[in-house]
């Protein structure tokens, strides 16, 4: 792993858990790491409950675009993070997955999502704590 290790993270849209995952990690990590996310089947915006619901950490993901998983993105981060992607995630033969289980935000509202942000806060600083073990 780089000294500036770059994560991707993936989920179905790239309009809720990704964009909120890439958001904490972001504003936790600043320019230690490089952030990606993507989508298998990318929604047009992002999810307004997850931008309200970061905002109100004071985190602003309403520059963000939900984008389409590209093999090469995936190829060249150092971490894939999997959030109910399946088997349209590539998989790479020495590279580090992590599969996290969380609730879709998708439809739901700002109260149901800001568990789900919470649950992805404290499993971003975890990742950061192990990354800058390694580097």
């Amino acid at each position: 792993m780089s000294a500036r290790p770059s994560v991707l993270f993936v989920c179905v849209h790239n309009a809720g858990r990704s964009q909120m995952a890439a958001g904490w990690l972001r504003h936790l990590a600043g320019d230690t790491v490089e952030v990606r996310s993507a989508g298998s089947a990318p929604a047009d915006t992002v999810n307004p409950a997850a931008v309200q619901a970061m905002r109100e950490v004071g985190i602003d993901i309403t520059d963000q675009t939900p984008r389409r998983l590209e093999y090469a993105t995936a190829e060249s981060s150092d971490v894939i993070v999997t959030m109910g992607c399946g088997d349209t995630c590539p998989v790479f033969p020495g590279k580090r997955y992590d599969d996290w289980q969380l609730e879709d935000p998708a439809g739901k509202g700002v109260d149901a999502v800001r568990p789900i942000r919470d649950e992805i806060r404290a499993r971003v600083e975890k990742l950061l704590a192990e990354l800058s073990q390694t580097t």
